[in-house]
């Protein structure tokens, strides 16, 4: 397998020293990778650098193999985010919104909107307004700009965020349906434990900015009876040290 996100002694703190401290990070193509941390571990910033949104102090982030620093259009040219808000027009439709984002990726036909919009159980509210939408139907929004040039990586930020039970489920399916029939590499940070065991193939825990460890979460089942339990007694360790 190859790597299709790869951060190299990745570094940029904020004041207290929040942030990051020389992250080193593999995720590999088509794997669905959870990152996990406490509030203010540095998921976030982490995230940011990778998709271009901050400038890192020292180190790189590479996207397919091209640096986020030197080969910036050449890393995200297949990559889809959310990174924090989805940010959207409230007062254009759901389907006038895509048709903006639409405008960046010229194989983004009238079939591809649809694609996207049907696979976050959104087509059939694609002429309603964005600004009516519930906190739940504007994440599976963000999540439909997100799919729609079908990159070949996905970060999200928090992408579980406002939605119900059925979205989850939802949500989750479709990482692991483009995980496993287009080879699509998902990366997400999520304080949702239980989705990201039932989600994800690999986890890395993030504490005070450093990476404690990553593991299969098959492997992971092997020593713990569940997911929440490793990363308590990987955070709890570090913070007593």
């Amino acid at each position: 397998m190859n790597e299709a996100i790869k951060t190299e002694n990745l570094t940029k703190l904020y004041k207290g020293n929040r942030g990051i401290n020389e992250l080193n990070l593999e995720v590999q193509s088509g794997e669905i990778f959870g990152f996990l941390g406490p509030n203010g571990a540095g998921k976030t910033t982490a995230m940011k650098i990778m998709t271009g949104l901050a400038v890192p102090e020292r180190g790189d982030a590479y996207l397919n193999g091209f640096s986020i620093l030197n080969d910036y259009e050449k890393a995200m040219a297949s990559v889809g985010c959310i990174i924090e808000n989805v940010c959207m027009f409230p007062y254009l439709t759901a389907y006038e919104n895509m048709k903006l984002c639409a405008r960046f990726y010229p194989e983004a036909d009238e079939e591809r909107l649809r694609w996207a919009l049907s696979e976050t159980g959104m087509y059939a509210f694609k002429d309603e307004k964005v600004k009516n939408f519930s906190l739940g139907m504007r994440q599976r929004m963000g999540i439909s700009l997100a799919i729609l040039s079908k990159p070949s990586i996905l970060i999200l930020d928090e992408p579980l965020n406002g939605l119900d039970v059925e979205g989850m489920v939802d949500m989750r399916n479709l990482f692991k349906h483009l995980s496993e029939e287009n080879g699509t590499t998902v990366f997400i940070s999520s304080h949702l434990i239980h989705d990201v065991e039932v989600t994800c193939d690999r986890v890395g825990v993030v504490f005070d900015g450093k990476l404690l460890a990553t593991n299969r979460v098959d492997d992971i089942l092997k020593d713990y009876s569940s997911l929440e339990n490793y990363y308590l007694s990987e955070v709890d360790a570090n913070a007593k040290s």
